[in-house]
């Protein structure tokens, strides 16, 4: 099957695997697994960050981060159709207590401006407060689009103004760190805590990590206990996210290069619409034109084809490249989706 659905449907190489069966291992709850501390050291260098955690999923970093910032009955300002908001099963109220703020924004990216006059930091004690600013960067839902620098700068500065901190969901942070060309660092120095993924492009089998403070992750930690996130000999998991951020991040160019191609091929087949002008990384978001039953067709007639895409509305697909999707897969991918258009 050609799997364009996501970029979890990556598997470990080879060196990941090797490294994973030699790991050395310890009691990571007591925090004594080699690897596991290897890790998380690593990746807080590589965000510029003081210190990391590692948990088994970014949902997970995500609601540490939220419980960790925030306290019951506070709001939260997020982008619309940020993952936190629309995919993550309504964490943030049910296990944190918040009501967030939903701004609107363009293809996901926020506008700081708008971001500062939503912040009710310093209100009568009637009002919720502001107590936390929520980025995601990449944007899975505006189609992988990239924070400008400038722009993160300027709504870290509009949220620090009245003390609020800002958490970057960056579960493709290294895309977009590879997009415009910069270290992740660069861009983490513009929020206050940062997850990020490395079983997505980054192709590890498992994992996520939560980075900040050395005082936000000792309290980070206290929270993953209760949530069921403390693991034992995870040293296995970590030695193949050191793998990735050794030697997985320069070839996410190859991912971003080849959704550029299908982006392309889309926008020449009847009936599509896309933007390939907007594809910045690994995701590719079209909307059809025919009736309302015509993404589920097509959906269905792709996969007689061997080829798998995700449906996200009754119109819009999402297509997704990564270290299994070579150029004869974009190709091979646009013959069938070619097919089925003009069969319908």
């Amino acid at each position: 099957m050609i799997d364009l659905r996501s970029d979890t449907v990556t598997l470990p190489t080879d060196a990941m695997r090797a490294a994973m069966a030699a790991a050395e291992v310890g009691d990571d709850v007591y925090g004594e697994d080699p690897t596991m501390n290897r890790l998380q050291e690593a990746a807080a260098r590589a965000v510029g960050k003081e210190a990391a955690l590692f948990v088994p999923t970014g949902s997970m970093g995500n609601l540490l981060a939220v419980k960790c910032h925030t306290q019951p009955g506070d709001e939260i300002l997020i982008e619309r159709n940020a993952h936190i908001l629309q995919f993550e099963m309504g964490g943030l109220a049910w296990l944190s207590g918040l009501t967030p703020q939903a701004l609107d924004s363009n293809r996901g990216i926020l506008d700081p401006d708008v971001v500062r006059a939503n912040i009710h930091a310093h209100v009568p004690y009637y009002r919720m407060r502001t107590t936390l600013v929520c980025v995601e960067n990449t944007h899975n839902y505006g189609g992988g689009s990239v924070y400008p620098l400038a722009v993160l700068q300027a709504i870290h500065a509009a949220a620090a103004e009245s003390g609020v901190p800002v958490h970057m969901d960056g579960a493709r942070l290294f895309n977009a760190a590879v997009a415009l060309g910069v270290p992740a660092a660069e861009i983490a120095q513009h929020a206050d805590s940062v997850m990020f993924c490395f079983s997505k492009g980054l192709s590890a089998p498992v994992g996520s990590v939560l980075c900040g403070t050395t005082a936000f992750i000792e309290q980070a930690m206290r929270v993953r206990r209760v949530v069921g996130g403390g693991m034992r000999q995870a040293g296995h998991l970590a030695a193949a996210c050191l793998i990735s951020l050794d030697e997985m991040v320069s070839r996410l160019a190859d991912d971003h290069a080849r959704a550029r191609e299908l982006a392309e091929g889309l926008a020449r087949l009847p009936g599509v619409l896309v933007e390939p002008e907007h594809v910045q990384t690994n995701i590719v978001m079209c909307r059809l034109t025919a009736g309302p039953d015509a993404c589920a067709r097509l959906v269905s007639g792709l996969r007689a084809r061997g080829v798998l895409v995700s449906q996200l509305t009754r119109d819009t697909l999402r297509l997704v490249t990564h270290r299994h999707i070579g150029y004869n897969e974009v190709y091979a991918a646009l013959s069938a989706l070619r097919e089925c258009l003009e069969g319908a």
